[in-house]
């Protein structure tokens, strides 16, 4: 072997050795000062809801303060995009939701992060399901009933939601494609005045996060029909998911997860994920999450990467279905 590649795969191997025993030793000492966990929402949203408990248990295991910095706007990618320019130093971590690191970069024309390359998967902290809800005075009471009534006047029957591209609206689109059905999407501004509308009997149906029409299922304001996780709510134990009614592959959930900039040191990445799992599965954790439908992910036999890929290739063939595009 010629003395100059020699010189050369020596100074490789030098800075790969000395690549690692940085990162052991950003590990050892890592955290020595407070860390930003970025939250691409407004104060008070489901998302804040998450990364607030999470902030404070993560901290107490970490020893050092995790300040939440809300970075609103554009779906949530304001805030991604800051999180993923970032340095990879385990000081700026991400509040990840199944918009900004699965369907945003299918729906928005342009994006300007990328999903996966930008970032480094922590862990899938929490969970909800979508709610299909009817007004209760409404004839249909049962899923069957409205496939059955969607079969006799497709595009006739109206579904509201918080938005074109919201998880509400992509998982009306994933069941018409299921159940090979068509409804009339109506977007809102919000889910508050779609909520408002179901009860005053302008629009006969919604699909929507839990958090939203728990209140009005619980008061009798509203009938649910099913629930999208995989398995039912605890919040709802006697209504049905989507995959027991007949449908047995469906499965659509909102979802939390932490994740920090790409290129992060992998004994700092592994010491967050051990500590955001413990975290998840505590039951300060779940106390903390409260009575609103989101459940804390204890399940961490898939990597959150693995679980990544497939949300992406899942919500990619939805809003390509479904012609959602928000520019």
């Amino acid at each position: 072997m010629p003395r100059s590649i020699m010189h050369v795969c020596k100074c490789v191997f030098m800075l790969l050795g000395l690549s690692f025993i940085c990162g052991i030793g950003f590990a050892d000492t890592y955290p020595s000062k407070s860390i930003r966990l970025i939250v691409p929402f407004p104060p008070g949203g489901p998302t804040d809801i998450v990364a607030r408990p999470l902030a404070a248990l993560l901290g107490e295991r970490l020893k050092e303060q995790v300040i939440i910095e809300n970075k609103g706007g554009a779906g949530g990618s304001i805030g991604a995009d800051l999180a993923a320019k970032s340095a990879p130093d385990g000081y700026t971590l991400f509040m990840g939701t199944v918009g900004t690191n699965a369907i945003n970069g299918s729906l928005y024309k342009q994006l300007p992060y990328d999903m996966t390359r930008d970032f480094t998967p922590i862990a899938l902290v929490a969970t909800a399901p979508v709610v299909i809800v009817v007004n209760s005075n409404d004839k249909i009471k049962t899923l069957a009933e409205l496939v059955s009534e969607a079969r006799l006047k497709p595009d006739a029957l109206a579904y509201g939601t918080a938005g074109n591209g919201t998880p509400g609206h992509l998982t009306g689109a994933l069941f018409e494609s299921t159940a090979q059905i068509k409804f009339k999407h109506i977007p809102y501004k919000g889910s508050a005045p779609a909520v408002t509308d179901l009860i005053g009997g302008q629009i006969p149906l919604m699909f929507d996060p839990i958090q939203s029409v728990l209140p009005h299922i619980t008061s009798g304001k509203l009938r649910a029909l099913a629930v999208t996780s995989k398995t039912r709510s605890p919040l709802l134990p006697n209504v049905p998911t989507v995959a027991e009614l007949g449908y047995p592959q469906f499965e659509s959930t909102a979802w939390w997860a932490l994740f920090a900039p790409a290129r992060l040191p992998d004994p700092i990445a592994k010491k967050l994920r051990q500590d955001t799992e413990k975290v998840a599965q505590s039951t300060a954790f779940k106390e903390r999450l409260g009575n609103l439908g989101v459940q804390p992910n204890t399940d961490f036999k898939e990597s959150l990467a693995n679980f990544q890929t497939s949300e992406i290739a899942k919500w990619a063939r939805v809003v390509r279905d479904s012609g959602a595009t928000v520019d």
